[in-house]
């Protein structure tokens, strides 16, 4: 198999091109430069948002594309466009979020998108820029030979949003740590790698369409997920299981200062948490433990002295140590 990865160099491209490289497929990286793509790719250089910043991709052919881009909707458009006749199938990693507010309980691939959204919109919202993603690789390419990956949490190895990270490094300061409660509140996430052997999957078995792409509803909890946190960085963290109620109280905000969690029984849970996944397992997903995550990305952490690497375009994720203090009566 020969792909073409728009991307490549970080988090999920990158665990992308490591599957398809694990699987002896050929593999070229069209990206910026400013980040080292894996050992053994084709690597090409280009900003897809400058002008004739695709020329590098006008001669070549590929079975597959991959897309992981989260701006402007035109960006996808103009490489849809260009990749038309010369790539078998566009995989574009698009996100749960492209459902209408609030969705509803269980949701599927059927249920209602955002309003709002064009494959030729500049910068939007996140929502609205992966649906307008979404219809600029249909506009090109077809139902067919779109394969339409709605992501939801993505955790693992290369993360560079920082959810994970900094569970992971609040725990190893040790003392105690404002653990947010419910233990047994069910957590939805895909680990970043078999996300990546699943795309893979599905450009061998042709798939077309959408997908919503998590593990499976209750496949772990906070409980779990903290636990093993304390487990695999040596066991320090003492675990302060608070309610909800306290937290919210205190101003924190989920999602941001207590990153992964929102409150039980919310539309946020709800639309993190409880999404419907029966194609994608029927179409091969397969779910690694949470404790394998955690302690792979533990070792990866561990690797580049514990700071992983930060996007610039989302927002800090954290609480600080004065405001856990505080709500735990310190």
């Amino acid at each position: 198999m020969r792909l073409l990865m728009l991307g490549g160099t970080e988090f999920a491209g990158r665990a992308v091109v490591e599957a398809a490289l694990g699987r002896g497929w050929e593999v070229t990286v069209f990206h910026r430069g400013r980040h080292a793509p894996p050992a053994g790719v084709r690597s090409l250089h280009g900003d897809r948002t400058a002008p004739d910043g695709l020329a590098a991709l006008a001669d070549g052919e590929w079975d597959a594309v991959v897309d992981t881009w989260s701006a402007a909707p035109r960006a996808v458009r103009d490489a849809a466009r260009l990749l038309a006749d010369q790539v078998g199938r566009y995989v574009y990693v698009s996100s749960c979020s492209v459902y209408a507010w609030p969705p509803p309980a269980g949701y599927d691939e059927e249920a209602a998108l955002v309003d709002g959204a064009s494959g030729d919109a500049e910068q939007i919202d996140y929502a609205r820029d992966k649906r307008g993603g979404e219809l600029a690789v249909l506009g090109a390419f077809g139902v067919e030979e779109a394969l339409l990956v709605r992501a939801g949490l993505i955790l693992g190895p290369y993360e560079n949003i920082g959810r994970l990270p900094w569970w992971l490094n609040r725990v190893a300061r040790g003392g105690p740590v404002l653990a947010p409660g419910p233990r047994e509140l069910p957590l939805q996430y895909v680990d970043v790698r078999d996300l990546a052997e699943w795309i893979l999957g599905g450009v061998e078995r042709r798939l077309g369409g959408a997908y919503n792409l998590v593990s499976p509803r209750g496949h772990t909890t906070m409980g779990e997920l903290l636990d093993a946190c304390v487990q695999v960085t040596g066991g320090e963290g003492d675990l302060r299981w608070t309610d909800a109620e306290v937290i919210l109280g205190a101003g924190i905000e989920p999602w941001t200062q207590l990153p992964v969690w929102v409150p039980g029984g919310s539309e946020l849970h709800g639309a993190l948490h409880g999404v419907g996944v029966g194609r994608a397992v029927g179409a091969g997903l397969r779910c690694r433990p949470v404790l394998e995550t955690v302690a792979d990305t533990w070792s990866w952490l561990q690797g580049l002295g514990g700071v992983a690497p930060v996007r610039a375009d989302r927002p800090a994720v954290g609480l600080d140590p004065g405001v856990e203090a505080k709500v735990l009566g310190l």
